[in-house]
Parts: structure tokens; sequence; C-alpha cells
């Protein structure tokens, strides 16, 4: 009697012959045949029995469905892991993503450093011409003698400013860029220098220590602060609006009659709010917060930090001075 390959000898013949050996067990005589196995078609077996496979004719081994591991049908139990489907990452993606991150990290490094090269020379020039004011009797005289200069260099102060801030394109040439801020700094260097020259020289010192006291303090905030100061550009010009009407108050008020008090008390408010517009300008210069200034504006980053110092310098001579008296 001839079977097919891939299919079980019958039972009979499995029991009387020996070339069949003990398939798939020697059953006792008396007892009844055990139940054969459910069974439940899988994709790589054949459409036979339990236990068969179509690939090279291997047999698995008898009661292999009843293993740890199998399904009753014969096959190995497969485990769908959590990322079934999901292609893999490519690695050139992460390293794009990095080599970004880097390159606009050293942009924003280099334009900071731009920055504060640019703002290290306006400071020597407006302090070293202070000083020429302060320490030069002949020069002190000249310009107090001659005010007309000074509201001059106010005049060009605030022209230049102008086209500075509205003017795009000339910031984006370097010469015109070199030429503007210098008649601008040299502008501003004046009219701190003719401010300076009406204080003793004990009250220009103190000043000049107290304002490179709050740049470093206020600088090293901003570097570690987690507090966003840039949101708050609506507040800082509420605030410049009310500085400007307390000035022109206290002008009007001190030329009737000097008031010491008022004067320092107009002095400490302008301070205090030249403080906050530095700390908010400083935040826009190391751009990781809401608002941040583009690399290209070194201009515009260099001169708002150079105002505010100067600004902060003048309001605490006067604070100084009132106090030196």
């Amino acid at each position: 009697m001839t079977s097919k390959l891939g299919s079980p000898p019958p039972y009979e013949d499995a029991l009387h012959h020996p070339k069949y050996g003990n398939y798939p067990h020697q059953p006792q005589h008396g007892s009844p045949l055990p139940p054969p196995p459910s069974y439940s078609p899988s994709p790589g077996m054949c459409p036979g029995p339990p236990g068969y496979w179509c690939q090279e004719g291997i047999y698995p081994q008898a009661g292999m469905w009843a293993a740890s591991g199998f399904s009753p049908s014969g096959m190995p139990t497969t485990i769908p892991s959590l990322s079934a489907g999901v292609p893999a990452s490519i690695p050139g993606d992460m390293e794009d993503f990095l080599s970004t991150q880097w390159e606009s990290t050293s942009i924003r490094h280099a334009f900071i450093r731009k920055v504060y090269l640019i703002l290290a020379a306006q400071l020597a020039v407006t302090f070293s011409v202070v000083a020429v004011f302060t320490f030069v009797d002949p020069v002190r005289q000249f310009v107090i003698r001659y005010p007309g200069i000074y509201w001059a260099s106010f005049v060009v102060y605030f022209l230049v400013y102008c086209i500075l801030i509205c003017c795009k394109e000339p910031r984006r040439r370097f010469p015109w860029n070199c030429v503007l801020l210098g008649i601008f700094t040299l502008a501003l260097s004046y009219m701190a220098g003719t401010i300076a020259s009406y204080y003793e020289t004990k009250a220009v010192f103190l000043a000049m220590g107290i304002t490179a006291l709050v740049c470093v303090a206020v600088t090293i905030f901003c570097f570690q602060t987690k507090v966003d100061f840039t949101s708050c550009g609506g507040f800082l010009c509420i605030a410049a609006i009310l500085l400007m009407i307390i000035g022109v108050v206290t002008a009007i008020v001190l030329s009737f009659q000097y008031v010491p008090w008022l004067h320092m008390l107009y002095a400490a408010i302008g301070a205090i709010v030249y403080t906050l517009f530095l700390v908010y300008n400083t935040q826009l210069l190391i751009g990781n917060r809401e608002l941040a200034i583009s690399p290209e504006e070194y201009i515009y980053g260099a001169l708002s930090l150079y105002i505010d110092i100067v600004h902060i310098f003048l309001f605490i001579l006067q604070i100084s001075g009132t106090v030196t008296e």
C-alpha cells in the first residue's frame, strides 16, 4: 500500500509494521483512542493533517503542538512588536537636524560676538570723550561756554538714529554702516561729555563704576534667567512715554525752582526704565526667547545696547552728582 508524501500512514499499518516506528505513539490495547488535536489552517502549512509542513518535507516531532511557545496548529506563536509597520529612522535625518542646530547656534554666537565688539568700540570712544571733557579744563570750559554745539550734536544724533532705524538699505552696506555708526557715536559721545563736564570728577567716576556693574549684572541675568522679557515690549513703550511726560514736567518745575529730590526721583525712574530696556534688548540679542533679532541686524543690536548703556550712565550721573554736591 502506498501513501502520498506528506500524509501519515494508516493506523493499522503503523501499528503492525515496525518500519513506521512508534507513530504517533503506541496506544494501549483496550483503551480508547485519544481525540485528534484541533486543526486550523495556517499560512505555510499543507491543507492536510496538523503538524506537517509543505517546505522540504520536514516533519515536526510528535506532540510539537503541545510544546510551550507553539500554537495548537503547530506554528510558532508570533508576538507583534510596537514598532511593527513603522519604518526605521534614517540616520541622515538626525545628522541633518543636529548640523542645522549647530549652524544656527554658531551663527547666533558669531552675531553676538560682532555686536559686542561694535559695542565695546563705541563705549571706548564715548568714555574717552567723557574723560577728556572731565579732566582737560580748557575743553571743559569750551563746551560749557558754547552750548550751541551740544544742541547741534543732538540734532545730528537724532537724524542719524532715524536713518539707521528706518532706512534698511544703508544698513546692509558695510561702508555706510561704519560711516553712519561713527557719526552717531561721535554725536552721542559729545552730548555725554558735555553733560559730564557740569559734574565733579568724583561723580563721573562713581557713575561709570555703577554703570559698569549694572551692565555686567544685566548681561549675566539675561544669559541665566528663564524669564522672557521680550514679550514686555508694550509695557516698556508705556514706561518710555511716562518717562518722557515726567521729564517734561520736571524740566518745567525745575526751571522755576530747583528741587533736588524731584531731580533725583526723575533720574532714578529713568535709570530703572533704561535698565529694563537693556534687559529687553539683551534678550533680543541672545535669540532664545519669543522674539529675537535677525543675525543680519548687528547694527541695530549694537545701537540699542549702546543707547541704553549711555542713558543709564547719564541718569546715574545725575543721581551721583546730586549726592556729591
